[in-house]
């Protein structure tokens, strides 16, 4: 009787420490997505950040990191080519050269 209790003891022992190990995988799995995610973020607001710079030259550029779209009288969407997909709205002021960013938002597929 008291090796059985014994060997149902190391079993559950043995259970728990591959539970242990599946959720130790998975939360470092986890939190290396939330690293790539968060470089690929700031990755493509530094794109968009150079375009918004670059605006009066981005429509000439043809490997341009953003695309450029009309949206109305001196408003531009700027967004990201690649994923994650990241917009933009802009003003452009034509007297003074200036580009404002008025907002931006996260493009989801």
């Amino acid at each position: 009787m008291i090796i059985a209790w014994v060997l149902s003891l190391l079993v559950l022992i043995s259970s728990l420490i591959a539970n242990l190990e599946r959720m130790t995988t998975l939360e470092i799995i986890s939190s290396n997505t939330v690293v790539a995610a968060g470089k690929q973020f700031i990755a493509a607001e530094k794109n968009l950040d150079q375009c918004e710079r670059d605006f009066i030259n981005i429509a000439n550029h043809a490997n341009s990191p953003c695309h450029l779209q009309s949206a109305g009288k001196n408003l531009w969407l700027i967004s990201t080519k690649q994923s994650p997909r990241l917009e933009i709205l802009v003003r452009h002021d034509e007297k003074t050269g200036a580009v404002n960013r008025l907002n931006w938002r996260q493009q989801f597929e």
